[in-house]
């Protein structure tokens, strides 16, 4: 079910509802670029295990508004303002790739309200002290930080007519990535069903504008607004070993530094493997609230 809702500043926020609508409520913040019909289980897997899964396209993705110069912690206004509109008042939150940030967000300035939190193959934050922030990553990925970083404004102007092209043809994204993808990710990515879903993924992530995908880079690359060692709730961070986009240096350092954390590297996986691994994660996710309710 789509649902649009209106921000606190009103801005409209496009919202996709998949699974059993009286399941535990489960936030996807989708990947960098992406948007809210990213890959997930179906809705019927989803109905089975009573889960009701809440995405949403992040400010300038999709059907949402723009949210110029937002931080990352950011985030955490809009899934309140969605929450609140769906009469929500306890859930989980899981992120993957550019997204997974975005759930440590709500992990550590909505306590009260998110009962558990997953980051998947996660970035760190740019300015996290005594991590090699580019070590083992692609040459793609660094070059593009590293610019997003020095010269916002040139980057964005870089991106347009990228995004763009994108759109037209959801499929060149994949092709640029080709020659960065492990042998791990060109397996999984070849699969059809896979595929068909990061096609609609991108194609509708850039269908309006491409500044969802300029303003999440930005985001990723400053300051994020929170500090993940004040989480308090429980986290699971979950990385491939293989991963050249986001390192999993990157997950072991936030272990290192957020209490009571549950870390799993999967040593012979990659940066797409994180789509397997999210049926597991939302089990686990679902346990949170289960503890809730006996509570």
């Amino acid at each position: 079910m789509r649902v649009h809702v209106r921000s606190h500043d009103g801005r409209t926020l496009l919202v996709e509802r998949s699974g059993d609508p009286h399941g535990d409520p489960v936030f996807l913040q989708h990947g960098t670029p992406g948007s809210r019909v990213g890959p997930r289980p179906r809705a019927m897997v989803l109905f089975h295990r009573g889960v009701q899964l809440i995405s949403y396209d992040r400010p300038g993705y999709g059907g949402s508004d723009r949210h110029p110069g937002r931080r990352v912690a950011d985030a955490v206004q809009d899934v309140t303002d969605i929450a609140d509109a769906l009469g929500l008042d306890r859930f989980a939150v899981v992120g993957r790739s550019g997204g997974a940030p975005h759930a440590l967000a709500c992990a550590a300035l909505l306590p009260e309200r998110v009962t558990r939190a997953a980051a998947l193959v996660s970035l760190a934050p740019p300015d996290a002290e005594g991590l090699d922030w580019f070590a083992g990553m692609t040459r793609y990925n660094e070059d593009n930080f590293r610019f997003a970083s020095a010269n916002p404004d040139g980057y964005a102007a870089g991106l347009i007519p990228r995004s763009n092209a994108i759109r037209r043809n959801p499929a060149s994204l994949l092709d640029d990535l080709r020659h960065d993808l492990t042998a791990e990710d060109q397996h999984i990515v070849s699969d059809t069903g896979i595929r068909f879903m990061l096609l609609r993924n991108y194609q509708e992530a850039l269908r309006s504008s491409p500044y969802g995908w300029i303003d999440d880079a930005l985001a990723l690359c400053c300051p994020w607004g929170f500090d993940p060692a004040t989480i308090r709730i429980p986290v699971l961070l979950w990385h491939g070993g293989r991963d050249v986009f986001s390192p999993a240096s990157h997950s072991s350092w936030l272990a290192a530094r957020i209490p009571g954390v549950t870390a799993v590297i999967e040593p012979a996986a990659a940066h797409f493997a994180a789509l397997a691994a999210l049926p597991s994660v939302l089990a686990w996710l679902q346990r949170g609230a289960a503890q809730h309710d006996a509570a």
